[in-house]
């Protein structure tokens, strides 16, 4: 039986703070890194572009559960 497809977008670029919430400097340079169907395919790609921007502090790779966003309805932690 295969495990129920839950859409995950990566997405990361650099910040313009490292204090606050998450600020993107140039919304026209965010790395769509990619749709993953599972969270932990997408926690490896995240992973991934992290260790490969290591050395720039304002560089921030984010995992969206983009399944929540399009049917809130069947979120465990909706009310």
């Amino acid at each position: 039986m295969s495990e129920k497809q839950l859409l995950h977008l990566v997405i990361g670029g650099e910040m313009t703070t490292l204090d606050g919430p998450p600020e993107f400097r140039d919304l026209k340079k965010v790395d769509l890194v990619g749709a993953y169907a599972s969270y932990d395919e997408a926690v490896r790609a995240w992973r991934a572009k992290a260790q490969e921007t290591v050395d720039n502090a304002l560089m921030r790779y984010f995992v969206i559960h983009a399944h929540r966003l399009l049917n809130p309805d069947t979120d465990p932690d909706h009310h």
